[in-house]
């Protein structure tokens, strides 16, 4: 295996291990917020138990969401050199910002909430959870915008062979940032919803403590199924402007050949990438692509046939990891209105909460196989035809990068193996009432 490929391989590695700790500190920051603000307003010691109790899963989880972060940036100086050669100029800014302004302020607000107990009144207590809440969405938004430039690259100049920000308020709110802010945190918040909701199915399952985990459910379900259909059309809004920024991952995306007016989409495609057309079209809409891409059913589609070779992404993988996502997110979309109506009666529907209890590692899922798509359909570019991946490397032994891949491995398999024991364990807890 070459040094590309063993290199993409150990930071797909760490950001997807990564990733499955962030996006729960996102959203349970949120719900842990309102919690709290009900208790300081209505002084019912019921939200104070909700707020305790998850707040130690929050914390348990953010802690791991720091361990494992900490390596990424290390590796655009060791396995990315010539990419942070070229473009540290704009991304480096960007990281710089996002560790100063957003990650140093959310770290002190969080031990300003741990140690403030006795020494905060209840709605100073629930405004530093607030703003916990929105310190951990500003460090997502400076890391989502350094990724949407690498996605869609604005507000640069080229001078000396290397890129130079010029525009930073261009880079800041270009369009394909705010889009994929709005999808990945409406993801987060989806995956917080569900982990509360399976939780708190367990225990209403077990028969503990059902009026405390009942609320709590209920809590989670709004907020759950709010976003479980926002996200829905959200992601048409994306899915159109990736059509026009990235037209190669569209097409990849479809498994979509030839250039073709009122495209269809495909429920499901097997291609074949060699002999450029697929082997498998099953329930095909025609049109559908053409209107979700143009608003416009006979829009005309470009297929990857019209790209080089050399420029297509892999379309197996990057087809498999869309369409997948949504079909969880059109599953999240039916099973939390569901939930809804039947939200009074939780603990009469044994079934229903035994499908929230084994739904908790769906979100993660649809969450990570969006990233794989998002970012295995921007090949073969690091920087969206701008810098090719395979000149993005530092001039490393790919022995070197072997053994340090190999180590990632064992030392996040241990963290992960520690990590989901403290939060399966202190889950299962009874809350202290």
């Amino acid at each position: 295996m070459d040094i590309v490929m063993l290199s993409r391989l150990q930071f797909a590695t760490a950001t997807m291990f990564h990733f499955l700790f962030v996006p729960l500190t996102l959203g349970l920051s949120v719900l842990i917020a309102v919690m709290e603000t009900k208790y300081a307003r209505t002084g019912d010691k019921l939200y104070l138990s909700m707020t305790k109790f998850w707040g130690k899963l929050f914390l348990i989880n953010f802690v791991l969401g720091i361990v494992t972060g900490i390596t990424l940036e290390f590796q655009f100086g060791t396995n990315w050199s010539r990419y942070s050669a070229f473009v540290g100029d704009i991304f480096g800014s960007l990281l710089a910002i996002e560790a100063t302004a957003a990650f140093f302020l959310e770290s002190t607000l969080i031990g300003v909430w741990i140690f403030g107990w006795r020494k905060l009144s209840p709605k100073a207590h629930a405004a530093v959870m607030w703003l916990v809440a929105g310190a951990s969405t500003l460090s997502a938004v400076w890391i989502i915008i350094a990724n949407a430039w690498m996605q869609h690259p604005v507000g640069y100049v080229l001078r000396n062979g290397r890129a130079e920000l010029n525009d930073f308020f261009a880079v800041v709110f270009q369009k394909f940032a705010i889009l994929q802010f709005l999808h990945t945190i409406s993801a987060a918040y989806i995956i917080s919803a569900f982990f509360v909701m399976g939780v708190s199915a367990y225990h209403i399952l077990k028969n503990q403590n059902t009026d405390f985990f009942s609320k709590s459910f209920r809590t989670a379900l709004v907020f759950g199924m709010i976003f479980s259909v926002f996200v829905v059309f959200e992601g048409d809004f994306h899915a159109s402007d990736v059509s026009k920024k990235q037209p190669t991952k569209l097409a990849a995306m479809e498994c979509l050949w030839d250039t073709t007016k009122r495209a269809p989409v495909y429920l499901f495609a097997l291609p074949d990438e060699k002999n450029e057309k697929n082997i498998i079209e099953i329930g095909a809409i025609p049109g559908l692509l053409s209107f979700l891409a143009y608003k416009d059913i006979n829009a005309e589609v470009k297929g990857l046939k019209d790209f080089p070779r050399d420029e297509r992404p892999p379309v197996f993988i990057t087809s498999i990891a869309f369409k997948s996502m949504v079909g969880l997110g059109s599953y999240f979309v039916l099973i939390t209105i569901y939930g809804w109506f039947i939200r009074k009666r939780l603990t009469e529907n044994k079934l229903f909460l035994k499908i929230m209890l084994f739904s908790i590692p769906l979100p993660y899922i649809a969450t990570e196989l969006g990233w794989v798509m998002s970012e295995v359909g921007r090949q073969p570019w690091i920087v969206y035809r701008m810098m090719r991946t395979s000149d993005a490397v530092s001039p490393l032994a790919s022995s070197q990068v072997f053994v340090s891949l190999i180590a990632f491995i064992l030392v996040y398999g241990l963290l992960g193996i520690a990590g989901f024991y403290l939060i399966i364990k202190n889950a299962k807890k009874n809350p202290e009432l």
